[in-house]
């Protein structure tokens, strides 16, 4: 049986609220998971590489930062706080700030720890998982997503 990707629901740096991957039902989704600030730079490459690519015209790509479910004050400092240094309009829609238990996200996508960015292809229609992968994508990887959205 296919891996599903799990329903998680976030706010955009936009203020919006979105279900992923519900939410994104047009074309593929490419959703980059993040666990720890310091894997900004880790995201930045793994979009910039994406992008180079052309999957940014054929794909929805997104970001979302996985965050330890806490107060709702805490929740809205940080929000407030993303949205002061990202500026770009663009990058704040695609970055969507999930709250929630981390350790069950990962166990529901085996992802063992929060040591590393994951990415994951995903079929808008079925929300299945068709490809995934760990940092930033190899050349072998890129190929592999470009013939997968042919």
């Amino acid at each position: 049986m296919a891996e599903i990707f799990p329903s998680v629901t976030g706010r955009n740096l936009n203020k919006k609220s979105v279900t992923i991957p519900d939410d994104y039902n047009n074309e593929p989704l490419l959703v980059i998971a993040a666990f720890e600030q310091w894997q900004q730079r880790v995201v930045d490459e793994v979009i910039a590489a994406f992008e180079a690519n052309g999957l940014g015209e054929s794909h929805t790509i997104i970001e979302i930062p996985v965050i330890q479910r806490s107060t709702r004050f805490r929740q809205m400092r940080l929000d407030a706080i993303m949205r002061a240094v990202i500026r770009d309009r663009d990058v704040r829609q695609r970055t969507i700030t999930v709250y929630l238990d981390k350790k069950a996200f990962r166990d529901s996508l085996d992802i063992p720890n929060d040591s590393a960015v994951h990415w994951f292809l995903i079929n808008h229609a079925s929300k299945e998982i068709r490809l995934r992968g760990v940092n930033v994508p190899s050349s072998e990887e890129l190929s592999q997503l470009v013939s997968l959205s042919s």
